[in-house]
C-alpha cells in the first residue's frame, strides 16, 4: 500500500522556503516519489529531507509503511510514533489492479477531492548506514481502505486534514484518535503511462 506518491512542484513552493541548505534542497525527490527517495516532511523541528523506508533487519530493502493498529505493539515503530511522528506533504498517492488476462496493472493516482495537498501521517526514526553514518528515515502509517479506495487496494496512508498537522506532530490523543478514525473520502483517476 502506498509505495509511490506524487509530490508537484508547485507544492513544494512553500517547502522549498523553509529548507535553509540549498544543497538538502537539490536532493529532495519531486513528481512521483519512489521507496528509498530523499523527501520533505514536517517534523517538529520544521522541514527536514529524510530517506523514505526503515531499513529492513533482514538487509532485503526498506520497510515504507506501517499498519496503525499495530505500529504501536511492534518495536521498530514504537518509539518513532510516540516521539518522532512527522507528516508527508503530497498531492496525492498511487495504488495498481490487476485486471485479469492483462500483463500490466492499471495506475490510479487518490487525491482529495478539493484540495490539491494530501497530508499522510508518518514517523521518523534515525539509523546507520554500514560506513556508521548516521540517517534519518520514515514511513507512511496506513490503515484498512474506506470505500474509495477499497475497490482498487485494501489499504490507504492515515491522511490528516491540513489543520491537524502540528496536533499530529505534538498531540498523543491526537495521535491515537488519527491512527483509528475513518479515513476521508478521496477521488482516483487511472493514469496513462
Amino acid at each position: 500500500m502506498c509505495g509511490r506518491y506524487l509530490i508537484e512542484d508547485e507544492a513544494y513552493a512553500d517547502i522549498w522556503e523553509l529548507l535553509n541548505d540549498p544543497i538538502m534542497a537539490q536532493n529532495i525527490a519531486r513528481g512521483e516519489i519512489f521507496p528509498a527517495a530523499t523527501a520533505a516532511v514536517y517534523t517538529n523541528d520544521g522541514i527536514a529531507a529524510v530517506k523514505w523506508g526503515f531499513p529492513h533487519w533482514q538487509n532485503t530493502g526498506v520497510i515504507i509503511n506501517a499498519r496503525s493498529e499495530t505500529a504501536l505493539e511492534k518495536n521498530m515503530f514504537r518509539k518513532a510514533l510516540r516521539e518522532r511522528r512527522c507528516v508527508v506533504p503530497s498531492n496525492g498517492f498511487y495504488e495498481w489492479r490487476r485486471v485479469s488476462g492483462r500483463k500490466y496493472k492499471d495506475k490510479y493516482l487518490f487525491r482529495q477531492p478539493k484540495d490539491r495537498m494530501l497530508y499522510m501521517a508518518g514517523m521518523v526514526s534515525t539509523f546507520k548506514d554500514t560506513l556508521g553514518v548516521e540517517y534519518s528515515a520514515f514511513v507512511i502509517l496506513t490503515t484498512a481502505a474506506n470505500e474509495s479506495v477499497a475497490p482498487i487496494h485494501d489499504r490507504m496512508p492515515v491522511i490528516l486534514e491540513p489543520d491537524e498537522r502540528n496536533w499530529w506532530l505534538e498531540d498523543d490523543v491526537f495521535m491515537e484518535l488519527a491512527l483509528h478514525r475513518p479515513s476521508p473520502e478521496l477521488v482516483s483517476e487511472i493514469v496513462r503511462i
